[in-house]
C-alpha cells in the first residue's frame, strides 16, 4: 500500500455499525457496514453507497475502513453493501451486473433515503465493479441519487472491459472469471448469519455456476454485452459524474468517452496508477483523493459553492520517459489539464510508414511488408489491467520486437507530448480468414531500450462491426483502423518513436486459430498521434493534497506472500510458459478474529508455432479459519482450443475442516465465433 497520512481528528465524531441489514422487496436481505456522524440522527446527512461483491467483512475490510470512516468524519453516512449472493448477504450471485443486481441497488438507495440519519440525498462511489454499477444505476435515475464517483470502470462492456479488446478474446477474461469463481465459492461468516451459514454456502456452491461458460458463448457484441453498457444511451445518466482511472489501469479510455458524451456536470481524473483508488495509487504519486471526493460530495450533495464545477473538465498525469521495467514505485511526470474534452487544442501529427521507418508528414513509398509473428510475441506484454499485485507491466519491448514489423522515427529534435488516442491506419491483407493485428507504440531511448507507451488490438473479422463480424478473404486488401489506448506521454528529444505490429499477442489475447501472415502496404498506411503543446497554465493548477485516510484496520501477516511473473522457454520441447503467482500468504484480521489464506497461480503455455496449443490454467485456493471453524475452497479453470472450438474444463472443491463437502466438475465445448 502507498504511504497514507492517517487522520484521526475529523469535523464530525463518527460511530460505526459492523453489520446492518437491508430488507429487499422480495424478502431477501443484504448485509452492510455503516459509518456515520455520531449525531446524524439529530442532524441528518447525505448517504454514500459502495455496492460490490468483494466481502466487506474480510477481503475489503482494510480498504473500507480507511476510506469510509474518513468520508463519514466529514459529514456523510457511508454504507458498504455486499451484493446479493456475496459476503454475508442472502442469495446466490450468478453473473455480473444482472438486472436483479441493479434493482437491488435502486432498492438500497430507497432504503437509505428512509433512514432517520439520512437527509434524502445519496451518492455512489465504487472502483471496478462498483464503478460499473454506479454508472448503470445512475442510468436508471433513481430518486435521490444526486452524484456518483466511478473509478476504473467502463461505459462499454464489450469493447472496453476485461473480456474483449478490439474483438479479441483477452487472457484476463480467463483470469477474472477464475477470481469470481473463487469468490463465489466462499461462505458467509457464521458470526454474522449464525447457523444458516452452511445452508447459504451450499446454495452458492451449487448455484453460482461457471461464469466463463456464459461469457464464452457471447464472442461478439450482442444484447448480453449491451445490457449495462451506458454508451447505448449516455443521456440516461443525468447526475454529476466524477470518472477516475490510471494509465496502468485497463479502463482509462472510458474516462475520455464519458467526458465527451455525458451532458451533465462531469470531470475526469487520470493518474499514473494501476487498478487502485488514487489515495492508494501505485505507481505513484498517490494523491489526496479522499479530499477530492469530499469536495465533490460537498458540491453536489450539500450544495456548497466550493468551485468544483469551475475547475478543468480533465486532469491527467503527463508521464515522463522512463526505462522499461515491470513495476514502478513512482512514474515521474506532471499534472496537466484540459478545460473541456474533446479539447480543441489537441492537434494531430501524422507519420507515414516506410520499411523500418516512421516518416513524419511525408507520404512514404508503397512497399509490401509481411509479418507472421511467433506465438511467443506477447510473453513480455504484462496484463491487460495492472492490479499492482506483482510485476505485471510490459517489459523491455526489444524482447518482443523481433517478431513484429517495426517502424522507427528519426531521433526527435524536440520533445513531443501526446494526450488522447493514438490511431494506426493500416492497409493490409491476411492469408487466413480469421486474423488479428496488435499495434504498440514505444519510447526508444538512445541506448535502444524500448518502453511500451500504449497498444491496441483488432480482430480483423471485426473490422467493420463487432456485432456482425465477417471473415476475411485471403489476399484481399483492407483498410482498417487500430485505436490504441488513450495515454498522456512525453517523448524526449533524442529518443525515437516506434510502432510495432504483430499478428499475435499471446497470452494477453487469445491467438487466432492458425498462424497468419499479414501483408502491410506502407504507402497508404498511417500513424496518427494526438499532440498536446505544453502550456504555462499547467504550472498554476490547484495542487492535490497528500494521500489521507482514516486509521485502517490492518491485516497482521502470519505467513509471507509471493508475487512473481516467470517466463520459461524449454528449448528441447519448444514449449513457452508464463507463470503468474499471486500468493497473499496468510493474514489475520484481529477485529473479527479471522485468519485468511489466499493464493492463486496462472499458467499460460504454447508450443512452437502451433496456434492450437495455447492453454491457460488458473488454480486458486482460499481458506477462512476462526477457532475450530475452518473452510477451504480450491478452484481450477483450464481453457484450450482447436481451430474451431474452445474447450473449457473446471473443478470446484470445498472443504469443511479436512472433509471435502462439495465437488463439481465442468467440461464444455463452445464453438469459436470469428475469434
Amino acid at each position: 500500500m502507498s504511504k497514507i497520512a492517517v487522520v484521526t481528528d475529523f469535523p464530525r465524531a463518527i460511530r460505526e455499525e459492523e453489520t446492518i441489514w437491508i430488507d429487499l422487496p422480495d424478502g431477501q436481505r443484504l448485509a452492510g457496514r455503516l459509518w456515520l456522524p455520531a449525531d446524524a440522527a439529530a442532524a441528518p446527512v447525505p448517504a454514500i453507497l459502495e455496492y460490490i461483491p468483494y466481502r466487506r467483512r474480510d477481503f475489503t475490510r482494510e480498504r473500507d475502513s480507511l476510506m469510509h470512516a474518513y468520508v463519514a468524519g466529514h459529514g456523510y453516512a457511508c454504507l458498504r453493501v455486499d451484493l446479493r449472493g456475496s459476503g454475508d448477504s442472502d442469495g446466490v450471485l450468478t453473473d455480473e451486473y444482472l438486472p436483479e443486481e441493479l434493482d437491488d441497488g435502486v432498492a438500497v438507495i430507497a432504503w437509505l433515503r428512509r433512514q432517520k440519519w439520512c437527509d434524502g440525498r445519496v451518492g455512489m462511489i465504487g472502483i471496478s465493479w462498483g464503478g460499473f454499477n454506479g454508472l448503470q444505476i445512475a442510468a436508471r435515475q433513481p430518486p435521490g441519487l444526486d452524484a456518483i464517483v466511478t473509478a476504473c470502470s467502463t461505459d462499454d462492456r464489450y469493447a472496453d472491459d476485461v473480456h474483449h479488446m478490439g474483438g479479441c478474446l483477452l487472457g484476463d477474461n480467463l483470469s477474472w472469471a477464475s477470481v469470481m469463481f473463487a469468490y463465489n465459492a466462499l461462505p458467509p461468516d457464521p458470526e454474522v448469519v449464525g447457523a444458516r451459514w452452511r445452508e447459504m454456502w451450499h446454495q452458492r456452491l451449487d448455484g453460482s455456476g461457471l461464469w466463463l461458460d456464459t461469457w464464452l458463448r457471447h464472442q461478439r457484441r450482442d444484447a448480453y454485452w449491451r445490457h449495462g453498457s451506458i454508451n447505448e444511451d449516455y443521456a440516461a445518466v443525468r447526475c454529476p459524474v466524477l470518472a477516475v482511472s490510471g494509465w496502468a489501469d485497463g479502463y482509462s479510455n472510458a474516462v475520455f468517452r464519458l467526458l465527451a458524451n455525458l451532458r451533465g456536470p462531469r470531470q475526469g481524473l487520470i493518474g499514473p496508477w494501476s487498478h487502485k483508488y488514487p489515495h492508494q495509487g501505485v505507481p505513484g504519486p498517490a494523491i489526496g483523493f479522499l479530499q477530492e471526493v469530499v469536495r465533490w460530495w460537498d458540491r453536489w450533495l450539500k450544495d456548497r459553492p466550493n468551485g468544483v464545477e469551475a475547475e478543468p473538465m480533465l486532469r491527467v498525469w503527463m508521464q515522463a520517459s522512463v526505462p522499461p521495467t515491470t513495476s514502478y514505485v513512482e512514474r515521474p511526470g506532471r499534472w496537466v489539464a484540459e478545460p473541456t474534452w474533446p479539447s480543441p487544442d489537441i492537434t494531430t501529427a501524422t507519420f507515414g510508414l516506410a520499411p523500418a521507418r516512421l516518416v513524419r508528414g511525408a507520404e512514404a513509398a508503397d512497399v509490401a511488408l509481411t509479418i507472421q509473428s511467433p506465438l511467443t510475441v506477447g510473453l513480455f506484454a504484462g496484463k491487460w489491467c495492472s492490479y499492482a499485485a506483482g510485476p505485471d507491466l510490459a517489459h523491455d519491448q526489444r524482447q518482443e520486437d523481433g517478431g513484429a514489423l517495426v517502424f522507427d522515427s528519426d531521433p526527435l529534435t524536440e520533445d513531443i507530448e501526446i494526450l488522447g488516442g493514438v490511431v494506426a491506419e493500416l492497409v493490409l491483407a491476411a492469408d487466413q480468414p480469421i486474423a488479428m493485428v496488435a499495434a504498440r507504440i514505444s519510447d526508444v531511448a538512445p541506448d535502444g531500450k524500448a518502453t511500451r507507451v500504449t497498444y491496441g488490438l483488432l480482430n480483423l473479422t471485426h473490422r467493420a462491426s463487432a456485432e456482425h463480424p465477417a471473415p476475411l478473404e485471403p489476399g484481399q486488401i483492407y483498410r482498417v483502423q487500430v485505436r490504441l489506448n488513450d495515454v498522456a506521454q512525453n517523448f524526449p528529444r533524442g529518443h525515437r518513436l516506434r510502432l510495432a505490429l504483430s499478428s499475435s499477442y499471446w497470452p494477453l489475447a487469445w491467438p487466432p486459430p492458425r498462424s497468419t501472415r499479414l501483408t502491410l502496404m506502407t504507402g497508404p498506411s498511417r500513424l496518427h498521434l494526438p499532440i498536446r503543446a505544453p502550456r504555462a497554465a499547467d504550472a498554476s493548477l490547484r495542487a492535490f493534497g497528500p494521500a489521507e485516510g482514516a486509521p485502517p484496520e490492518r491485516r497482521r501477516p502470519l505467513t509471507p506472500g509471493r508475487h512473481e511473473w516467470i517466463v520459461q522457454r524449454n528449448l528441447a520441447s519448444d514449449v513457452s510458459t508464463l507463470e503468474v503467482i499471486n500468493d497473499h500468504g496468510t493474514f489475520e484480521i484481529a477485529e473479527i478474529g479471522l485468519e485468511v489464506t489466499h493464493h492463486s497461480r496462472e499458467t499460460y503455455t504454447s508450443r512452437a508455432d502451433d496456434f492450437t496449443s495455447a492453454r491457460g490454467e488458473v488454480r486458486t485456493e482460499r481458506r477462512l479459519r476462526r477457532g475450530d471453524w475452518s473452510i477451504r475452497t480450491v478452484t481450477r479453470t483450464r481453457l484450450t482450443a482447436s481451430a474451431t472450438t474452445f474447450r473449457l474444463e473446471a473443478d470446484l472443491d470445498a472443504y469443511e475442516g479436512e472433509t471435502r463437502v462439495f465437488c463439481r466438475s465442468w467440461d464444455r465445448s463452445i464453438p469459436r465465433d470469428h475469434v
